[in-house]
């Protein structure tokens, strides 16, 4: 069986302390929004190194990668791809809680996001941003069994 779509697989985490969510303003292709820290894995990168690599990366930040909340699915459909691939694309997005261990809060210097910060909770719903912080958020809330939100 062949595929006929790129699969990404990703790990983000889920991050809050007192009261407030840390989240990425992520910017390319002429889209841009608030994300949780996290992206794309490296070749055989074990999705818990490449979770802690990617905090460390957007943010500044040590983090210790807890339990794993769930997995959100994308898809985009070649046209509206942003890397100009030109078949479907399929994201697998891991999903951990995670706490900071040290570090000091930065931005990211040439990558995908822009700066760093801690958001309160309250004001998520009302943030541009990604679908994956709301799932995300959601999967952080409910703890389905199977990592899947209904």
């Amino acid at each position: 069986m062949s595929l006929n779509f790129d699969t990404r697989p990703a790990a983000y985490a889920v991050i809050i302390r007192d009261g407030a969510i840390l989240l990425a303003y992520w910017k390319q292709g002429g889209r841009e929004g608030w994300t949780l820290p996290g992206g794309g894995l490296d070749l055989a990168e074990h999705p818990v190194d490449g979770c802690r690599r990617e905090i460390y990366e957007e943010t500044g930040y040590h983090a210790e990668i807890g339990p794993m909340l769930g997995i959100d699915v994308g898809h985009w459909p070649a046209e509206i791809r942003i890397d100009g691939g030109e078949r479907d694309f399929q994201s697998l997005r891991l999903v951990y809680e995670a706490n900071i261990t040290g570090g000091e809060l930065r931005h990211e210097v040439n990558g995908s996001t822009t700066h760093a910060a801690w958001i309160p909770l309250a004001e998520v719903p009302e943030l541009n941003k990604v679908s994956l912080v709301d799932a995300a958020l959601r999967l952080y809330r409910e703890r389905p069994l199977d990592g899947k939100l209904s």
